[in-house]
């Protein structure tokens, strides 16, 4: 599969470009799907399905229907499948809006605690470990400390 440009340079052609149809011409744009996604990050890390559901904590039933297309994850659940397959800062913001839920902003405490979790390729669990620590809801529910 061909590298993927970056949703920057798209905009920028996009902006040069004379008309919409010139630049919808160049064949840049993607759809893609939540589910052609998180089983393109399966082959990618070379993990099941059972795999992403023990590490992300998640439901079994529910991430099946998931990945069928069945259901929708939602933000907090969708961050925990995407730290039950290990992704990447990238990679979780793209599943988050796949998902139709907004990314991480570094604004936001509690993400800001979440991104650095990411970016350190931390689990679910201690990724939850943090948030309490700091004082935040945990991805389980667990609520603030503050």
């Amino acid at each position: 599969m061909p590298e993927e440009r970056l949703t920057e340079e798209l905009l920028e052609r996009l902006l040069a470009s004379s008309t919409p149809e010139a630049y919808l011409d160049e064949g840049l744009t993607v759809d893609r799907e939540l589910p052609d996604y998180l089983f393109r990050l399966l082959g990618e890390k070379g993990m099941k399905r059972s795999e992403v559901v023990r590490a992300s904590g998640l439901n079994g039933t529910f991430v099946y229907d998931v990945f069928n297309g069945d259901s929708r994850l939602g933000r907090d659940k969708a961050i925990m499948l995407a730290l039950g397959m290990g992704c990447t800062l990238r990679e979780t913001q793209r599943l988050l809006r796949l998902d139709g839920v907004s990314e991480l902003w570094a604004k936001n405490r509690r993400d800001a605690v979440i991104i650095w979790c990411v970016d350190h390729g931390y689990s679910r669990t201690q990724t939850d470990d943090e948030l309490y620590r700091l004082g935040e809801k945990t991805l389980l529910g667990t609520g603030p400390l503050r």
